[in-house]
């Protein structure tokens, strides 16, 4: 059987483009996670705040996003000290275009999370997707690890292409495989 270490040379050799040890799978540690997240609440009232919060991504993903916007608001006076609705509302204000008041509630999130679990990773991605498109590469950066940290894939995948260091080797190192592969043809010397 192989090592950790072996898949993860393994999954960089066949995806170059990944960080060294980024093995999908390996974070079977979000489920737990998420239950932990959700301990201290009323169960009925946590249903209760699930099916708004589902009705509200049924709602995004229809394109009605005032009605999502809704369903998250409704979510967030049952529950305000969850995370989870700041995060989704966050989604549909930035979908409507009021990229402030998504940083908002994603602060609000993570505070709420206290930077740890599922709804923490989501909302240090969000945030650094909207620090990236902002050209604020540092904020972004920072947020991309504190995600990588908690076990998001995406946002390792985006410090790598914010690393121009990690994206040259990388294709140098797609380059040479390519020549090992296929050794007498084009672009051998």
């Amino acid at each position: 059987m192989a090592t950790a270490n072996d898949r993860a040379v393994l999954q960089t050799i066949f995806n170059p483009s990944t960080p060294f040890g980024d093995i999908p799978g390996l974070d079977e540690e979000e489920e737990e996670d998420a239950q932990e997240e959700e301990d201290g609440f009323a169960p009925e009232l946590l249903e209760q705040v699930r099916d708004l919060e589902l009705q509200g991504v049924s709602a995004a993903e229809s394109g009605d996003v005032s009605a999502a916007l809704e369903r998250f608001g409704e979510a967030i006076r049952l529950l305000p000290e969850r995370a989870s609705a700041y995060n989704n509302r966050a989604q549909a204000l930035r979908l409507r275009g009021d990229v402030a008041g998504a940083l908002r509630d994603l602060d609000t999130a993570i505070r709420l999370s206290r930077g740890c679990g599922r709804a923490a990773c989501q909302s240090f991605v969000q945030r650094g997707l909207i620090h990236r498109l902002q050209a604020r590469e540092e904020e972004a950066r920072r947020d991309f690890e504190r995600a990588a940290r908690l076990g998001s894939g995406f946002a390792r995948r985006q410090l790598v292409l914010l690393n121009p260091y990690s994206a040259l080797c990388n294709q140098m190192l797609c380059e040479m495989l390519g020549r090992l592969r296929n050794p007498g043809g084009a672009g051998s010397e």
